[in-house]
């Protein structure tokens, strides 16, 4: 299985999870997953007024993932103009997006970060140098006194 093959495995887990499937079946029907969080999303609005929320993402990937994420759902997210690009406005529950959207994101972000960190650095590591270790640390000189 390649990287990309168990990040998109990955990625179906974590959405079943956040779907509330119960049973080894109800996880490998992840296709179905969105549906059922789409039915808690439509619950948790006959009970609840939806908020508008204010997120800031300023990484770009986590942005999009986010987006896309509150549209699957059918949350609109939008920002107002002459706002930073990375703020993103929603308006949903706020259990909603307390127990299900914020922590799904969350889970998905790290798996997609963590994926995208081991892809740049096996691409440094064999097409630029193959040191990709940080920066080394060193002291700082020492300061001529008057």
């Amino acid at each position: 299985m390649t990287a990309e093959q168990d990040l998109r495995e990955k990625l179906r887990k974590i959405e079943a999870l956040f779907a509330g499937a119960a049973t080894a079946g109800e996880k490998a029907a992840a296709g179905a997953a969105a549906e059922r969080i789409r039915a808690r999303l439509g619950k948790a609005a006959g009970s609840e007024a939806a908020v508008e929320i204010k997120f800031s993402v300023p990484d770009i990937w986590s942005r999009q993932l986010f987006i896309a994420l509150c549209r699957r759902y059918g949350i609109s997210p939008f920002r107002y103009r002459r706002m930073h690009r990375q703020t993103v406005i929603v308006k949903a529950p706020r259990s909603f997006i307390d127990h299900v959207l914020w922590p799904e994101f969350q889970e998905l972000s790290a798996a997609l970060s963590a994926y995208l960190c081991e892809i740049t650095e096996k691409l440094i590591r064999e097409e630029v140098h193959g040191e990709t270790a940080d920066a080394e640390e060193r002291d700082e000189p020492k300061q001529l006194t008057r």
